[in-house]
C-alpha cells in the first residue's frame, strides 16, 4: 500500500489522516506547529477509544492505526508518499506555496491533492513544474462519517493521475463523484441557494430564522434547517465559501453573498462553535419557536426548493458533472432527502419554471434567471 501523507493537522486533515490510516495505509500527519499536531494525536486517540467501547473497532485495528499514523512539523518526512494531500486554511497564495515545495520533496510519481473546497485546481497546480500530478479531493467534514468525495480533475490533470485517485478514494470505502474544476464544483456551487435563498426571505421579513428552519424540515423533510446548518459548518466557513464562489464566476448575482451574513461573520457570530449564530447556544438560552403557519411554510419550502433545482439543473446544463454525480453529490454530501433533478421532475418543471419566472419579474434581478436547460425541460412536457 502507498504511504499517504496530510498537509495540516486540522479537523479536516486529521479526519481524512484517520480515513486513510483505517484503510490500512501507513500515514505522516504535517503541521508546522507542534502543540497543534500534538492535541491531533490525542484527539486520534480518544476518538479510536470510543469507537473501541462501541464496538465499531476491536483494540488490535485501533492500535494498527495508532502505530501506523505519525506526526511530524518537517514535510521532508513525505519524501516516500505516493498521495499527499494538502488541508490547510482557503487561501490561494498559501496553497500554492505549500505545493510548490512540497514538490521538491516528494518523487515523481506522487500525487499531489487539495482538499479545497471552493479554490481552483488549475491555479493552485500553477505552482508546480508537473502540473498533470495535481487534482483535487474533497472530503466533507467529518471526513470519517461523510460518505462523498468530489474527485476534482484540472484541465492540466492527466487521465492516469484522475483514475489512480478515484481507485484510490473508492478503496477506503467512499462515494466519489467527478466534477469539473469549477467555483464550489458541484455541492458548494448548487447549495448556495440553500443558504442565500432562506437569508433572503429573512432579510425582507418573510419569516425569522427559526420560522425558515421549521418550513425546510416539515415540507421538505431536510434534516437541519439553513439556519442551524449554517451554524453547524460556522459562519466563518460558509461566509468565506460564498464569497469565494461569487468573485470566481466573476459576480454572478445567483451566488452574491448577503449583508446579513457578513455582519455575523464580522461579529465573530460562527455559530455552534462561537457559542452564538443565528440562534444563540449560551447555557439557558431558549431557542425561538416558528410561526407554523402551514401557507407560508410552503411558500417558503417551494422558492428555497426551486431555487435549489434550478443551480442543479444549471450544473448539469454546462457539463460541470454528469446528472447522476450531482445527484449523488447533494444526496450523500448535504445529506438531502432526495436528488434535485428527480425532485424537479416529480413537481413538474413547468412549476419550477413558473416559480422562478414569478421571482423574476417581482424583483426583476439576474439572480431569478431560470437556466436554460430548465426551460427546455418545461418545454418538452
Amino acid at each position: 500500500m502507498i504511504q499517504i501523507g496530510i498537509i495540516g493537522s486540522g479537523a479536516m486533515g486529521s479526519g481524512i489522516a484517520q480515513v486513510a490510516a483505517m484503510a490500512g495505509h501507513k500515514v505522516k500527519v504535517y503541521d508546522k506547529n507542534e502543540a497543534v499536531l500534538k492535541k491531533a494525536e490525542a484527539n486520534l486517540k480518544a476518538t479510536l477509544a470510543k469507537l473501541v467501547e462501541k464496538q465499531k473497532i476491536d483494540e488490535d485495528k485501533a492500535n494498527s492505526i495508532i502505530v501506523n499514523t505519525h506526526y511530524t512539523p518537517s514535510l521532508n518526512d513525505f519524501k516516500d508518499c505516493g498521495l499527499v494531500i494538502e488541508a490547510i486554511v482557503e487561501i490561494l497564495e498559501v496553497k500554492q506555496k505549500v505545493f510548490a515545495e512540497i514538490e521538491t520533496i516528494v518523487n515523481e510519481n506522487c500525487i499531489l491533492a487539495s482538499n479545497t473546497s471552493s479554490l481552483s485546481i488549475a491555479s493552485i497546480a500553477s505552482a508546480c513544474k508537473k502540473q498533470e500530478r495535481v487534482i483535487g479531493i474533497h472530503f466533507f467534514n467529518p471526513a470519517p462519517l461523510m460518505p462523498l468525495v468530489e474527485i476534482i480533475p484540472s484541465i492540466t490533470t492527466s487521465d492516469e493521475v484522475l483514475n489512480q485517485s478515484k481507485k484510490l478514494i473508492d478503496s477506503w470505502g467512499k462515494t466519489t463523484v467527478i466534477t469539473k474544476d469549477t467555483p464550489g464544483f458541484i455541492v458548494n456551487r448548487v447549495a448556495r441557494s440553500y443558504y442565500g435563498e432562506s437569508i433572503r426571505i429573512y432579510e425582507e421579513g418573510i419569516a425569522d430564522f427559526a420560522t425558515i428552519d421549521w418550513a425546510m424540515k416539515t415540507f421538505g423533510r431536510f434534516k437541519m434547517g439553513p439556519f442551524e446548518l449554517m451554524d453547524f459548518i460556522g459562519n466563518d466557513v460558509n461566509y468565506k465559501v460564498t464569497e469565494s464562489v461569487w468573485t470566481q464566476f466573476f459576480y454572478e448575482p445567483r451566488f452574491k453573498p448577503s449583508l446579513t451574513q457578513k455582519r455575523f461573520y464580522e461579529a465573530g457570530w460562527y455559530g455552534r462553535k462561537s457559542g452564538r449564530g443565528y440562534y444563540n447556544y449560551a447555557e439557558g438560552a431558549v431557542m425561538p419557536s416558528p410561526k407554523q403557519d402551514e401557507n407560508l411554510g410552503k411558500y417558503i419550502f417551494n422558492r428555497v426548493l426551486c431555487m435549489l433545482i434550478n443551480e442543479a439543473v444549471d450544473t448539469m446544463y454546462l457539463n460541470i458533472a454528469s446528472r447522476e454525480d450531482i445527484e449523488t453529490a447533494m444526496t450523500k454530501g448535504v445529506n438531502y432527502p432526495k436528488g434535485l433533478i428527480q425532485w424537479g421532475e416529480e413537481i413538474g418543471w413547468n412549476n419550477v419554471l413558473t416559480t422562478i419566472q414569478n421571482l423574476y419579474v417581482e424583483y426583476q434581478e439576474d439572480r431569478y434567471r431560470p437556466s436554460v436547460m430548465l426551460k427546455r425541460l418545461a418545454d418538452k412536457q
